[in-house]
């Protein structure tokens, strides 16, 4: 309730025994720059992308979406394979507000590869490393990579990979986003932008952003 506090952000996860949930709930929603409370997920599902806030990383990945195929995704076949709230839930009504065609995938999910193969827009957010193989994808495929995994390397420091297998994708996909320095970066940049946004809505004035 502090005024002079603009935006509130928990890091997530939290330390066991401790539950995220009745802790992002108490975040006054205007402040709530994660875009995590059930006020502003409610706002993103109806559409309402103006007088709510909305999840970092989802809205970073479709800016990054937007520099390959402009403002119109009216009619491409998109695939979100992960339904976190943090993640996957949001970036599904973003693409539906944009009226791409979605399909959402997760582990209980049969024939991941065909539906993979299936997609003009490929959104990985599952947290398995290099779980999406090059040879799934259609060729073309614009790949969006959120995955952030830590894997051994023998002799020498844990190497960060995605949840695409890079190299293999190079081949195939018409752009992919690298890890790290693909997704990160704009999940920084909408934090920032969402912290200016809730400062704006708070203070009563229009945000630089409309």
């Amino acid at each position: 309730a502090d005024p002079s506090i603009d935006g509130i952000l928990v890091q997530l996860p939290l330390p066991k025994p401790l539950n995220s949930d009745p802790v992002i709930q108490s975040i006054l929603p205007e402040k709530d720059v994660d875009g995590l409370h059930v006020v502003n997920a409610g706002k993103l599902a109806i559409g309402d992308t103006k007088t709510g806030l909305v999840s970092c990383t989802p809205a970073g990945a479709m800016i990054l979406v937007r520099q390959v195929h402009g403002a119109d995704l009216s009619g491409l076949n998109a695939l979100v394979i992960g339904r976190s709230n943090l993640v996957g839930r949001p970036l599904v009504q973003l693409l539906l507000n944009e009226n791409a065609t979605v399909t959402i995938a997760h582990s209980r999910s049969r024939d991941l590869p065909g539906l993979v193969k299936q997609a003009d827009l490929v959104y990985a957010a599952v947290g398995k490393p290099e779980m999406v193989r090059g040879d799934w994808l259609k060729p073309g495929a614009t790949v969006i990579d959120v995955g952030i995994n830590r894997i051994p390397v023998p002799g020498g420091k844990p190497k960060l990979v995605g949840d695409v297998a890079f190299q293999e994708a190079l081949d195939v996909a018409g752009a992919i986003t690298p890890v790290p320095r693909g997704v990160g970066p704009m999940t920084i940049a909408c934090l920032l932008r969402n912290a200016a946004q809730a400062a704006a809505m708070q203070a009563g004035v229009k945000s630089v952003f409309g």
